[in-house]
């Protein structure tokens, strides 16, 4: 499970309990303030009930007067009572003669049931608020009033149905608030699962930036880990790199320099000399190139960078191999567009191709040709440089952009130094981009190299 996932299913767990409690309270409150509404409503009309049944003389029929009222039994019943309790007048005709218990005090599962008002009840489904009928002190009776609450029935259900449509709605823009806050605490989380996966492709990002404090605390650490890290892997590997480069031309230059003390023929010692040359030549181009790709790796970002227009790059990279493509009976065209831009170091970028390209025409027969591309593709620019040469073998496609890895050379099977593969991607890596290297179909190799847009880089 996405730990964005379990943020937001316990926020919503929480919240929906939380929020049916507090739901179920409101709901049931409904009824209680609608009755009591009507409790408040009743209690004055049976006041004013008792009010107007008030007896001339102790001994007048005073409950007869209130039939002279308009019955309307379905919404509004008048009952009258003597000191007993017993029943004198019932505007709907059905309880006269009953005895009504006094004090009406009701009880009941909720707490609109729960009357401690004495003269309050809720008897069968019906409300009943009665008013006591006095005469100079002394109780005469009690007039009181009933109502079905079938009549606000409907009422409470409207305005329970009502509520849970606004909290229905409440609660879809709080799941929606819950899952941007899940995915707005898991970004940062994310952005340094990328960052840490570019670490280890050997990119060098820059650390993800947080308003968190926690999170910012945490990209730091890995920063600095990963500082830390490559900066004791970088010696140990550079150093192993270059003593195991370099051991074989110095056996080399040691050998002839052993042979050379002996008498020989002007010939072979010139011969040995060249030999020294040569492998001294090339310890240096190893120690060149490897300082070259330390200081680029070192690099946290790039320094100078520029709008460079594609096609003058390849042109200029172009002219940088051509006279060795010459050399060799090797033609070289390149088909870049003109408008394309990429925000970069042009050098680096110049030199990144350069390298591909020397590739290319050292992979590549007399009479062959080396063709350079560029194009916008899925918000990239992607140069392609392709050859007709062997190809690259199988074993060897996994590892040719590895350290000091080198193939040879066809005809003089020399190896290069192994590092301007190495040295390309980095180039790429420091722009945002990468670098690849497969086998066309029709024969020969294919060399990719690609960075973001200029669009996409701002």
């Amino acid at each position: 499970m996405r730990i964005r996932t379990a943020i937001f299913g316990v926020y919503v767990l929480a919240s929906a309990i939380g929020f049916a409690a507090v739901m179920a309270l409101v709901l049931r409150d409904v009824r209680l303030r609608y009755v009591e509404s009507i409790r408040r409503t009743l209690g004055d009309t049976a006041a004013l009930m008792a009010g107007f049944a008030l007896p001339d003389s102790p001994d007048s029929g005073w409950a007869t007067r209130l039939a002279a009222m308009p019955a309307q039994p379905n919404l509004l019943r008048v009952f009258a009572c003597d000191q007993a309790g017993r029943v004198l007048f019932d505007s709907a005709g059905h309880d006269v003669g009953q005895t009504y218990a006094w004090t009406m005090t009701g009880g009941g599962r909720v707490a609109s049931e729960n009357y401690t008002v004495t003269n309050v009840a809720e008897v069968g489904n019906e409300l009943r608020v009665a008013a006591p009928v006095r005469r100079a002190g002394t109780l005469v009776g009690w007039v009181g009033v009933g109502r079905p609450l079938t009549t606000v029935a409907e009422g409470i259900s409207a305005a329970r149905w009502r509520l849970v449509w606004m909290a229905g709605i409440i609660a879809l823009v709080m799941m929606a608030a819950g899952w941007w806050i899940a995915a707005r605490l898991t970004r940062s989380l994310e952005r340094l699962t990328a960052y840490a996966l570019n670490v280890r492709d050997g990119r060098v990002p820059a650390p993800p930036r947080s308003r968190a404090k926690e999170i910012a605390a945490l990209s730091r650490a890995f920063e600095e880990m990963r500082d830390t890290l490559e900066g004791r892997q970088h010696v140990e590997r550079y150093t192993q790199a270059l003593a195991h480069e370099v051991k074989a031309p110095l056996a080399a230059i040691r050998g002839a320099a052993e042979l050379l003390d002996e008498n020989m023929p002007s010939e072979q010692r010139q011969k040995f000399l060249g030999n020294i040359r040569s492998e001294s030549a090339r310890i240096q181009r190893i120690i060149d190139r490897l300082l070259e790709l330390s200081s680029l790796e070192a690099r946290k970002q790039l320094r100078q960078t520029e709008t460079i227009f594609a096609g003058r790059l390849a042109a200029e990279a172009a002219d940088v191999v051509r006279p060795a493509g010459a050399a060799r009976g090797v033609g070289l065209k390149f088909q870049v567009e003109a408008e394309i831009t990429i925000r970069g170091e042009a050098v680096l970028l110049r030199e990144a191709l350069v390298n591909l390209l020397q590739n290319a025409v050292e992979f590549s027969p007399a009479g062959g040709e080396v063709t350079l591309r560029g194009a916008v593709e899925s918000g990239r620019v992607n140069f392609t440089v392709e050859d007709n040469g062997p190809g690259v073998p199988d074993y060897a496609l996994a590892r040719v952009f590895e350290r000091f890895y080198s193939l040879p050379r066809p005809g003089s099977e020399k190896k290069s130094t192994g590092l301007g593969l190495a040295l390309v991607r980095e180039i790429a890596h420091q722009h945002g981009g990468d670098a690849a290297l497969t086998n066309r179909a029709d024969g020969g190799a294919r060399a990719e190299l690609w960075v973001p847009s200029k669009s996409d880089q701002s």
